[in-house]
């Protein structure tokens, strides 16, 4: 068997452990050189750490000892004396590319995300986020209210990954018997917009708080559905007062634990017609040990806006405690998942 099917060797019990205590460093080192846009500078080839030194206004050795780490870490590789290029993993961080992660890497680490990491046991103690302790109110009115800069990076980010999932949703399931599409809390349209684009004999329903709409028609515009597409303002927890065939919600449900989203599925219940149907569009969590993103993403749910990623049993309860049957779980080529329901 030649060299290059070798079947890697599992670290040391040691070295994995300090692998996973000492994790904070590659996650600074990598939101170090998104934020300095080195994937950009290195998008026509290698350069010297000299060079993006001056660039970026930053101090040479120190630079060329954060790039060293990561391309240990396959992120960049050394291909020359104090010389980097891109790899696979640094050009999905230019800023440029079509599947850009930057912004999500810049969302993770931006010092008041940051900021609630180190709080997370006492999370575990109380079973609340942090955020609101460490910043003075929950985290939505604080991304969207009191540091909107901070909110642009967030919508920015959740943009990024939906350049992942969107393509991944519309793939994975038909929805083509739909005359009416509501995208709910669906923020400026980019589900929606990319369905009706699939779709174009269906009108859609944009339904979110009156402010987040204002940023929508230019979106919608863009995309060429505005005319196919009436916006509802409003709160899904006061209300919901649209009529569709379909409701989607992408990254809602796991916002909220269940009292909450009993609230807003209750509230897409007392409009929907009998034969409608709900996608709620989430990770899904896997039974056991097995690795996937949806395990450590509830992390984040755990400590920022105080809500869970749930497997298909979770769901299943919450959706029979909301009025609701799991018809169909759908999985994607994506981290997300298809949770359809329908009235019980």
């Amino acid at each position: 068997m030649g060299e290059q099917n070798a079947v890697p060797q599992a670290l040391p019990p040691d070295a994995h452990l300090m692998q996973l205590g000492m994790g904070m460093f590659q996650a600074q080192a990598i939101f170090v050189a998104a934020k300095l846009g080195i994937p950009d500078l290195l998008a026509a080839g290698a350069r010297t750490t000299a060079d993006l030194a001056e660039a970026t206004g930053s101090h040479e050795s120190s630079l060329f000892r954060i790039l060293r780490t990561l391309a240990s870490l396959g992120a960049f590789t050394e291909v020359g004396d104090r010389t980097f290029a891109n790899t696979p993993v640094t050009e999905i961080l230019r800023s440029d590319s079509p599947r850009s992660m930057r912004d999500m890497i810049l969302w993770m680490s931006e010092a008041p995300h940051w900021a609630i990491y180190s709080r997370m046991i006492d999370s575990v103690r109380t079973g609340k986020p942090i955020w609101e302790d460490v910043h003075g109110e929950p985290v939505f009115p604080y991304l969207f209210e009191t540091d909107k800069p901070l909110g642009d990076v967030f919508n920015r980010a959740m943009t990024s990954f939906s350049q992942v999932t969107i393509p991944a949703i519309i793939a994975s399931y038909d929805f083509s018997n739909a005359a009416t599409i509501a995208d709910i809390a669906g923020g400026y349209g980019h589900l929606l917009a990319a369905v009706l684009q699939e779709y174009p004999s269906a009108n859609g329903v944009l339904f979110d708080l009156p402010h987040v709409l204002d940023g929508a028609p230019a979106m919608l515009e863009s995309k060429g559905v505005a005319d196919r597409v009436t916006m509802v303002g409003g709160s899904f927890l006061e209300e919901i007062p649209v009529v569709a065939d379909i409701y989607m919600l992408k990254h809602i449900i796991h916002d909220w634990y269940d009292d909450t989203n009993q609230m807003i599925l209750g509230n897409i219940r007392s409009s929907m017609p009998d034969d409608a149907k709900v996608l709620i569009i989430d990770a899904v969590v896997p039974a056991g040990d097995e690795p996937h993103f949806s395990k450590i993403l509830d992390l984040e749910m755990l400590i920022s806006p105080g809500g869970m990623e749930r497997t298909a049993a979770e769901f299943e309860r919450l959706l029979a405690a909301s009025g609701f049957r799991l018809s169909r779980l759908i999985p994607t080529p994506s981290p997300v998942s298809i949770v359809e329901a329908v009235r019980a």
